[in-house]
């Protein structure tokens, strides 16, 4: 077991790099983990956190009432740079989802960071910024922005520098709520049941 595996165990925050943007990461189902990375972003209680998970089963474990074009979406575009919004079942915390019904899943397709969320997850992992700052997207502004006092995966190869495309699909019909680099053209044009 490494430094930031032990750190994630703990319940402490570590900083892994995305195909995206860099990311703040802790345990989601620890809500010590959970707050303490809603503190060091000075983000608002109501903004709700993503789970970051391994596989479609890990979606399928905290969700409920899923379209039966899932499996073929995750096939096409996951590990990769969408986040996609279902509704939440019982087993996500509302310190996680802020108490919605919905609740966004991200499986980001970094080797290290996706390792990671298999030994340790679900995981948060919003953008490692601080709130209403710019994502995070080199390694040196990232440490800089929580005073250098967090273990981190340094990887700036690795960062797109575009933010994931969020996809809604919680309901009857699919909507963009934040375009990345991932559009609805790509996404019709793999998922044929799909509906905007």
């Amino acid at each position: 077991m490494d430094k930031i595996e032990e750190a994630l165990l703990a319940g402490q925050a570590v900083i892994l790099p995305t195909e995206t943007v860099y990311g703040l990461f802790a345990r989601a189902l620890d809500a010590k983990a959970v707050a303490n990375v809603y503190a060091l972003k000075k983000r608002p209680p109501e903004k709700a956190m993503n789970l970051n998970v391994a596989s479609l089963e890990d979606i399928l474990a905290f969700s409920k009432e899923v379209p039966a074009y899932l499996p073929e979406l995750y096939q096409a575009f996951l590990p990769g740079p969408l986040t996609i919004i279902l509704k939440a079942n019982e087993r996500v915390p509302a310190w996680v989802n802020s108490g919605l019904p919905t609740v966004g899943f991200r499986v980001p397709s970094h080797p290290l960071t996706l390792a990671y969320i298999k030994k340790a997850g679900p995981l948060i992992g919003p953008s490692a910024n601080l709130s209403g700052h710019g994502s995070g997207l080199d390694y040196a502004s990232v440490q800089a922005s929580f005073g250098h006092q967090l273990l981190g995966v340094q990887d700036d190869e690795a960062i797109g520098k575009v933010d994931s495309t969020i996809l809604d699909i919680s309901g009857p019909t699919a909507k963009i709520l934040r375009q990345g680099n991932i559009t609805q053209a790509d996404i019709e044009a793999r998922v044929n049941a799909i509906k905007f």
